[in-house]
């Protein structure tokens, strides 16, 4: 297993505090990987650390049914001397886990781990519940930077190469291995959308029509970056003979976000410094997913590497909006504590339409925040204009 320092690091930062440490993500993108390295580290740095780990997707667990079940199971290898280090995958499984947990944090010295595929998993009643003691982790697919690591490629593969690769495939972790053997790799790309679909979607609301919620995946997969509302993909279905309201797309797009394979980027108003409630972006987790799903397209790199740095953005620990201001629009505005900044992605700037375009969408914002265009146009790489700064999308995916 190769260590994701990203994340890694995030847990030590967290080590032996009195929070409880929540890894989400969706399926396959590396959280049971991660648990385990961080077990081995544990180990390692303490030979007297007494770490319980618990898978409940395995069989070997099929038998725990609710938390209390659970905490019993636990209890019976909790170390009173000792630390005890208890990590929880796919916890969900289990009815009413968070009072199993909770009664480990005050019944035991304890440092709790766990993961969830799904964004139930820290609903409002649960955040309540666990009320200013947990820390979430959120998890994403590969990095371009972690994808070159992760995808060994033959000695003289350009940079461009790698980065065809991965845009094509996506950052699954645990498949891209298989890439070079693409019936391989298509099996277990659509057995990790399957999955996800079924588990965390269909199980989780019995009452969705599987056909029309696929059918809002794909329009989503083949809309990324573009403004889309509830009411505009209920006017398309119902033109393709799919009767559906927008109320009821609102709850499918729901929850697709809850399973993590969608993202949704809302819009945010500039000057009037508000978020706005109609027309918002959606993103979706991984290219591969995607390719598989619709096939792959040349014709929307725009949108592609668009997604791409919307998941970079995210990686970096910012929040993502999509800027208005005035009748233009800002791809990204990316916050955090600490700094703005804002971004156009765009796949070339050789067209002096398109240039001037996405120079104006940046130079009507009149505060000092840092602006960027994110382009593959190895032309402009590294330069500036009005103080608006140009980098080459494979110089910015390896900052840092």
């Amino acid at each position: 297993m190769i260590n994701r320092e990203l994340y890694m690091n995030k847990l030590l930062a967290y080590k032996d505090t009195e929070f409880i440490k929540v890894i989400t993500g969706i399926r396959r993108c590396g959280k049971s990987s991660l648990l385990k390295l961080l077990m081995e580290k544990i180990q390692e740095d303490n030979k007297k650390a007494n770490v319980i780990y618990m898978n409940f997707e395995s069989f070997a667990f099929d038998d725990i049914l609710n938390y209390k079940d659970m905490y019993q199971t636990i209890k019976e290898q909790i170390d009173l001397k000792e630390k005890n280090y208890i990590l929880l995958d796919e916890v969900q499984r289990v009815e009413e886990w968070e009072k199993c947990v909770n009664a480990l944090m005050v019944d035991f010295n304890s440092d709790i781990y766990i993961t969830g595929s799904n964004a139930y998993l820290l609903s409002s009643e649960l955040s309540t519940f666990l009320s200013g003691r947990y820390i979430e982790i959120k998890m994403l697919p590969l990095s371009f930077k972690e994808f070159l690591d992760f995808s060994p490629f033959e000695v003289g593969t350009s940079l461009e190469e790698k980065f065809d690769n991965y845009i094509k495939f996506g950052g699954m972790p645990g498949i891209i291995t298989l890439k070079n053997d693409e019936n391989l790799y298509e099996n277990a790309i659509k057995g990790i959308y399957n999955t996800v679909f079924m588990k965390d979607v269909m199980e989780r609301n019995k009452l969705v029509d599987a056909t029309i919620l696929e059918k809002i995946l794909k329009f989503l997969m083949s809309n990324i970056g573009s403004l889309i509302s509830s009411k505009k993909i209920a006017d398309f279905l119902t033109s393709q003979g799919t009767k559906i309201t927008h109320n009821t797309v609102l709850n499918y797009l729901e929850m697709l976000e809850n399973a993590y394979i969608v993202y949704k980027a809302p819009r945010y108003d500039i000057k009037g410094k508000e978020l706005l409630k109609t027309l918002e972006k959606y993103y979706i987790i991984d290219t591969g997913i995607r390719n598989i799903m619709l096939g792959f397209r040349n014709s929307d790199l725009g949108h592609v590497i668009e997604n791409v740095v919307y998941f970079e953005l995210l990686r970096r620990g910012y929040e993502i909006t999509i800027g208005k201001t005035d009748t233009l629009e800002v791809d990204f505005v990316a916050t955090n504590a600490k700094d703005r900044k804002y971004y156009q992605v765009t796949y070339s700037l050789l067209d002096e339409t398109v240039k001037a375009r996405e120079f104006m969408s940046l130079k009507n914002i009149s505060d000092n925040y840092e602006k960027t265009i994110i382009t593959m146009d190895k032309l402009y790489s590294n330069t500036s204009e009005d103080g608006i700064k140009v980098k080459y999308l494979i110089d910015f995916l390896l900052e840092g």
